[in-house]
């Protein structure tokens, strides 16, 4: 049996864009314990008052991470569990369900994980989505994706936009299935059309506290890397309230309990259409949008909601504008990086980081893992925030040559967090 501590957190992954949850902790008089793995170890340590280190890796082995978990709380067990990113959401809810804490559910947890459990789960709950076909193996699909091209093809368990790739007629479909012929199983769906949106949501025993909508530029096809995104969208009414409903019947459709929610999905002609639902931190510093957006700490509160401590009066609406930008280059060797300084002097930018420098040698960006930098900014209106961030985008630049430039060498890799960028103070 168990010690309990009554004051303690126990914080399954920190990463960078977690540590704002250590500092809302302290706040809040609470001890914080971290299960985070070996290869940072030593990033978190200080940080915390007590580290169990984890042979996991970030984006993978979910049962490494569920393994430290359960030790950890064997060892002590603690007043609340928060998982940080993907691969901690099935160890956090598995300690959550057996010592009965507050957390999204196991149900919830297990059908985040998989986008093959979402796609079957989403119809009984009238809840709109792309046609789709789970197989096991591609070139098995290819009847199926022929009526229906373009096709988006996906893993069932991934993050940062890894392994998304839009198929647009059947020579694609061939190359495709040639070039992933190992991976299985697989999601084949529907190209949806439209804009892309994520809706924020803080839930406390299956009800919306607080909710935001975030507006998202991608790459684009084939990879749709994200590339900015604008929180407290403002939608027309009818809109929504579609998005409302939308993201009330998602947290109904997958037994969503406690917690935070990050819902994907496209504005189509004939409504909202789920790309994907997850029930922990979402990346791209989102949560750090909403609460500068918000006037309210978003990683307080769901701190507040892992510990079971009371909540404040939810914020009626965004009280400013807040973005973050990130610099996708074309592939090459890096010859410069241009503007930084001057986009760190702008008011309305609150930080500015590039993690590549002359002489690295990029590829084409597939992921957000990949992109080169990012920018955060809060405005006191959208019309200022566009501007700023066209003053980003103007001067703000990775210059890249051909790789087979003198001198190049490529950069080492980094590991992403899930929410993908290895610089931003998370993933």
């Amino acid at each position: 049996m168990s010690a309990h501590a009554a004051d303690e957190l126990l914080l399954i992954g920190v990463g960078l864009m977690g540590r704002p949850y250590v500092e809302a902790a302290r706040r809040l008089g609470l001890r914080v314990r971290a299960v985070e793995a070996e290869s940072r170890a030593d990033e978190v340590r200080d940080l915390v008052d007590e580290l169990e280190v984890c042979q996991g890796r970030y984006g993978e082995l979910d049962e490494l991470w569920a393994e430290a978990a359960y030790a950890a709380v064997r060892r002590r067990r603690p007043a609340g569990v928060l998982a940080f990113t993907e691969s901690h959401v099935l160890a956090a809810a598995l300690v959550q369900e057996r010592f009965g804490l507050p957390g999204p559910s196991l149900e919830a947890a297990v059908i985040s994980r998989n986008k093959a459990l979402q796609r079957g789960r989403f119809p009984e709950h009238g809840i709109g989505q792309p046609a789709y076909h789970l197989t096991s193996a591609l070139a098995e699909a290819g009847e199926w994706a022929a009526e229906r091209f373009p096709v988006v093809v996906k893993p069932l368990s991934s993050a940062g936009s890894a392994g998304v790739e839009l198929v647009p007629d059947g020579a694609a479909f061939h190359d495709a299935a040639r070039r992933r012929a190992a991976e299985t199983p697989l999601l084949v769906e529907v190209c949806a059309q439209g804009p892309e949106y994520s809706w924020e949501a803080l839930v406390r025993d299956g009800e919306v506290w607080a909710a935001n909508v975030t507006a998202k530029d991608t790459t684009g096809p084939p990879d749709f890397v994200e590339v900015t995104h604008r929180v407290a969208a403002q939608l027309p009414p009818e809109q929504s309230a579609r998005v409302d409903a939308l993201g009330r019947a998602v947290v109904d459709a997958i037994g969503m309990r406690t917690g935070v929610v990050h819902l994907e999905f496209r504005l189509t002609a004939s409504g909202p259409a789920v790309m994907e639902v997850a029930v922990r931190t979402p990346g791209d510093h989102l949560l750090d949008l909403c609460s500068l957006a918000y006037g309210v700490d978003w990683f307080e509160m769901a701190v507040r909601l892992a510990v079971g401590l009371p909540l404040p009066t939810p914020p009626r609406g965004p009280v400013r504008y807040a973005a973050s930008h990130f610099l996708v280059p074309d592939p090459g060797a890096v010859v410069a990086v241009e503007g930084l300084d001057e986009v760190r002097a702008h008011p309305a930018v609150l930080r500015a980081e590039v993690g590549v420098a002359p002489g690295d040698v990029l590829g084409t960006a597939s992921s957000s893992a990949q992109r080169a930098g990012y920018v955060l900014l809060v405005a006191d209106s959208p019309e200022e925030l566009e501007a700023a961030l066209a003053h980003v985008r103007k001067a703000l630049s990775v210059i890249t040559v051909p790789d087979n430039a003198p001198g190049a060498t490529p950069s080492p890799a980094e590991e992403a967090d899930e929410a993908p960028t290895p610089l931003s103070p998370q993933e």
